[in-house]
């Protein structure tokens, strides 16, 4: 069994929202197209409490972009986003949702960031989603979307470090680029720990994958 996750593909990380993604919105239909290659899809949504640590506006005087330590790990503050129950947290519209098995709400505790699907920042706390593809017994995960420099990569590393077959979409995914080649470097990170990188043809010229 093969997975296809959608990650963040939410309001705030698209065009008009409160951190959004350079051509973020160029891989809503990349990713419609490919979910009718799966069998099983998964989606994912930060799902952040007002309070929640790495946001700027809650450390006074502190700007987006500063890095304080939260739980022992360092973490970049940003603008507030994908605030629960927000229009900024929802999956945008433009997604199909009718394949879409199972949306996977992560970044829920307010004192760590959760960037993968997988796992809280610092390691201690599982989403589930480990457990939810074991059940079905995937050993092939497929990931995309926003943004490759930091909830893609995340997702992917963890993906690959708990023994998934992993790959990367690599046009399926827009990265912020806070820094320069920070998405290039992102990339290579993934290939170097394991992640296959791959095109979203090489996948739709075939049948369904599984």
């Amino acid at each position: 069994m093969k997975v296809l996750l959608l990650v963040d593909l939410q309001n705030d990380f698209l065009a008009g929202g409160s951190i959004p993604v350079p051509q973020g919105d160029a891989i809503v239909p990349i990713a419609n197209q490919l979910e009718g290659c799966f069998k099983l899809v998964v989606a994912t949504q930060d799902w952040h409490p007002a309070n929640h640590k790495s946001f700027a506006a809650n450390h006074p005087g502190r700007e987006p972009g500063e890095v304080v330590v939260l739980k022992k790990q360092p973490q970049t503050l940003w603008r507030t986003h994908c605030i629960q129950n927000t229009r900024g947290s929802e999956l945008t519209s433009s997604l199909m949702l009718n394949r879409v098995n199972k949306v996977l709400r992560k970044g829920t505790d307010a004192e760590v960031d959760g960037y993968s699907a997988f796992f809280d920042q610092d390691q201690s706390h599982g989403t589930g989603l480990y457990e939810y593809l074991k059940e079905r017994k995937v050993k092939e995960v497929y990931v995309l979307g926003l943004g490759t420099d930091h909830c893609v990569k995340a997702t992917a590393l963890n993906a690959v470090s708990l023994r998934f077959k992993t790959y990367l979409i690599e046009d399926a995914c827009r990265a912020w680029n806070f820094k320069p080649d920070e998405s290039l470097n992102a990339i290579d990170e993934m290939r170097e720990a394991g992640v296959h990188i791959m095109h979203s043809r090489d996948l739709l010229q075939t049948s369904k994958v599984g």
